[in-house]
């Protein structure tokens, strides 16, 4: 077994795994409407068990439009958009980031348009009290971040709540992601108020566009709690009841993800709180946290809140919450991918350029592995030698393959060679240059990064496919170093396999494409000086 052989499985498992993704996802049932919750607006969560004595009435609110007053806050890192009917986040625009599509506009992150939702919701449950379709007013329409200002305070008073004066106060910080979402509560009637507060993410299915199928990500909610860790929850699970969440904890956040960026509610670090997860009408879906409010009696005041964090995903979140920073989605070799994209954001510290950081690292990274890599290629090497033996033994026994089988295993004794020697050492290094892929791909510093040239975007494809095309070079020579498969059908293959990779890496971000570039040159390199060197130890070796 040869390393090429070994590639093409891994890539046919790889390319296996991306069909059943996408055929399911293709196959998925059609979305049926959900029963209606006991409120009249199923996007108003269910009010968690109290004691039977303090139960307040559901609100019987009816869902109302998005017909209200537009409030427009500036900071200096977001434009956002709340609108009165609901008090919601209906739009969010993150200043230092550009969209992909049109780097003169300001990345949206949520957003309420016809063939797309993803906002930032939040209520009150209890008789009477404002949910996230309750009706406000506010002292203006335009909010900015004055210079010299650390924060900014935007105050909503709710209209028609009864015995009850309502504020929902939004906090805006600068140079922060961080929105503090609060209530404060004047209780004006004669008996107690034992209300809860809920903050929710309400997001349709729909992958972010500009995703390639080929280097598929994550999209949909996800959940963190000390005690069991970080979990995603698939949209597909919602959707059929399959969704188990923590129960009962005095921990962890709530929150939405999709590639490069994540919002999340943040409720405060110790505290009882209720997370949760539905299905809503047509393809929205919605997961939040519900809060308990302290009780307040007649005259007096109750406050809640939560911190919403909007922004790019990034594993120094874990600064803000605690593993908020696994939003950064590293897959199943996270604990390998951390410390190597740590050592590559040192390394652009130093060269501020992510490219030809990228090449660094790679050429670190065949520097520790040169020792595997040697016993790899030598073993290959002698194997290039006894190629003319394998086809002699080969063509001898062609009709007997148990006798091939023998007489091929007396000759790797009699050579001292095992077949095996060039794949197990490349084995080792395989999950490495996997985690390293996955840290260059979910990595937002990459985003719109550039490398030199005509390459202005390490996260977008090569725009004239030069870094593709320059892949399949390196796999045709590659292909030349190595010994050829016995097997006439498997030599075919690993004659096109370069063609294949580079009609592939067309629709790979150019980060990717350079980092196995630079990989494919330096084993080039290497395979070259080190089956050079075996032959011409082989020469010397039969002259004497």
């Amino acid at each position: 077994m040869d390393m090429r052989r070994l590639f093409l499985f891994l890539i046919f498992s790889f390319s296996l795994v991306i069909l059943w993704s996408e055929w399911t996802h293709q196959n998925e049932p059609a979305i049926s409407a959900v029963e209606a919750a006991k409120t009249k607006d199923p996007s108003i969560p269910a009010e968690p068990v109290r004691p039977k004595e303090q139960v307040s009435a559901p609100a019987e609110t009816q869902k109302v439009s998005v017909s209200g007053n537009k409030i427009v806050v500036t900071t200096d890192t977001f434009k956002a958009e709340i609108n009165t009917a609901g008090g919601n986040i209906q739009r969010l625009d993150l200043l230092q980031h550009k969209e992909a599509s049109d780097q003169s506009k300001p990345l949206t992150l949520l957003q309420q348009r016809g063939d797309h939702i993803y906002i930032a919701q939040s209520g009150l449950l209890g008789k009477g009290l404002p949910t996230h379709n309750a009706e406000f007013s506010a002292a203006g329409d335009e909010f900015h971040l004055a210079e010299g200002q650390d924060k900014l305070e935007v105050r909503l008073t709710a209209i028609d709540t009864g015995e009850a004066q309502v504020t929902k106060v939004y906090t805006f910080h600068r140079g922060s992601y961080l929105i503090d979402v609060g209530y404060e509560i004047v209780n004006k009637g004669t008996v107690e108020l034992l209300p809860s507060a809920y903050f929710q993410l309400v997001r349709d299915s729909t992958p972010v566009s500009g995703t390639s199928k080929f280097v598929p990500t994550y999209t949909g909610p996800a959940v963190y709690t000390d005690q069991e860790k970080f979990k995603k929850v698939e949209f597909s699970d919602i959707e059929k009841n399959k969704v188990k969440l923590p129960t009962n904890p005095d921990n962890g956040w709530i929150g939405m993800l999709q590639h490069y960026f994540v919002s999340a509610w943040l409720p405060a670090a110790k505290g009882p709180r209720e997370f949760y997860a539905k299905k809503l009408e047509g393809n929205e879906f919605s997961a939040g946290v519900i809060l308990p409010v302290a009780k307040i009696e007649p005259g007096q005041t109750g406050k809640i809140s939560a911190t919403l964090y909007a922004g790019p995903a990034q594993s120094k979140l874990d600064d803000i919450a605690p593993g908020l920073g696994l939003t950064v989605d590293y897959g199943w070799l996270t604990i390998i991918a951390t410390p190597l994209f740590w050592l590559l954001s040192h390394i652009d510290d130093w060269i501020h350029n992510w490219g030809v950081s990228i090449i660094l690292l790679t050429v670190l990274i065949k520097l520790v592995f040169f020792p595997l890599s040697a016993a790899s290629y030598r073993s290959m090497a002698k194997m290039r030698l006894l190629a003319p033996k394998l086809e002699k033994i080969k063509q001898q026994y062609s009709d007997d393959r148990e006798k091939l089988n023998h007489a091929m295993m007396d000759l790797y004794k009699t050579e001292k060679i095992n077949p095996l020697g060039g794949c197990l050492p490349m084995l080792i290094q395989i999950p490495v240059f996997i985690a390293l892929y996955w840290a260059i791909l979910s990595s937002v510093e990459l985003r719109h990064a550039p490398f030199f040239g005509w390459i202005t975007d390490l996260s977008a494809t090569d725009p004239y496919y030069v870094l593709p095309l320059i892949m399949g070079i390196s796999m045709l020579v590659q292909s030349k170093l190595n010994p050829l498969p016995p097997d006439p059908l498997q030599a075919k293959l690993m004659q096109i396999m370069p063609v294949v990779f580079s009609v592939v890496f067309f629709f790979f971000p150019a980060g990717l494409v350079l980092y196995s570039v630079v990989n494919n040159i330096l084993s080039i390199a290497q395979q070259w000086y080190i089956t050079r060197g075996q032959a011409t130890a082989t020469k010397g070796g039969a002259k004497a």
